[in-house]
């Protein structure tokens, strides 16, 4: 499995590490850590040298509560990130947005792909994809940041997340976006409780028959929190034990705070399941 990223072309048949590089004040385990500029540029940097394939660079906060940022201040923190790390670093560059308008200036400044937790429902972003024959990271949430974790309910999460992922796709390809250039996120913690967070990571086969490149986001989250016991900045172990877990239940990618001990997670994951994915 591959997947497609403007000039790049990612090979899956190893699972990929994309590093998690929040360039905001307010994220719900690092909020504030990389907020100065060169300090994010050399994390980013650090990432990579870690073995991270991709670095996820988002200027603007979607843990449960968080207040929204204008476009152009979305912009003026991740596009000079950006540039940067396209400048010095041989890596998928990724940014974690909705919005259109920073969708095209991150993309101008070098970005590969798109990692949206709104799969590209706002007007205008299934456009600002495709005019740059950018990758693409679909992803569920219930509802928004400001009030996702209110009181999450589904018949069928898994079916449910399945429908709606499915309708998206169909929707990048209807916009001209590449098949090859299409993944999957379930979108664990976006609308959900702790079961149902559980039932989609024991389900992820639902999401890999689909056809399409799997990523799990789950490092830190209140999920791990809960069944550790432990605050955000000290679920290192049980977050990379997931991302091992989710490696051998069929994922792509996994998305990671800490590059370093989820590398050699997945490590270990994929000699234990015999070598290469399917």
């Amino acid at each position: 499995m591959l997947l497609r990223c403007r000039d790049r072309t990612l090979a899956l048949d190893v699972p990929a590490v994309m590093g998690i590089l929040n360039v905001t004040p307010d994220s719900f385990s690092d909020g504030g850590q990389h907020y100065e500029r060169q300090v994010a540029i050399a994390a980013g940097l650090r990432m990579v040298e870690e073995g991270a394939a991709i670095v996820d660079v988002g200027g603007e906060s979607t843990r449960p509560g968080a207040s929204a940022v204008d476009a152009q201040q979305e912009i003026d923190r991740v596009v000079p990130v950006i540039e940067a790390l396209a400048a010095r670093a041989d890596v998928v560059l990724s940014v974690d947005t909705s919005k259109p308008e920073v969708i095209a200036a991150a993309l101008r400044a070098g970005a590969h792909l798109v990692n949206d937790i709104r799969a590209l429902r706002m007007p205008g972003a299934l456009e600002a994809v495709a005019a740059q024959n950018a990758a693409v990271c679909v992803m569920h949430m219930q509802g928004e940041p400001a009030t996702m974790q209110v009181d999450p309910r589904y018949d069928d999460v898994v079916g449910e997340v399945r429908t709606f992922l499915l309708a998206r796709v169909n929707a990048c390809l209807a916009a001209g976006i590449s098949r090859d250039s299409i993944c999957i996120d379930p979108g664990i913690g976006f609308g959900k409780t702790y079961q149902h967070n559980v039932d989609l990571l024991r389900n992820q086969r639902s999401f890999t028959d689909l056809g399409y490149p799997l990523l799990i986001g789950v490092s830190r989250k209140g999920v791990i929190g809960i069944m550790t016991g432990r605050p955000a900045s000290a679920r290192v172990v049980g977050s990379a034990v997931a991302a091992a877990f989710a490696v051998q239940a069929g994922a792509s990618i996994v998305r990671a705070h800490d590059v370093a001990a989820t590398v050699d997670a997945v490590k270990v994951a994929v000699a234990l399941r015999g070598g290469v994915s399917d």
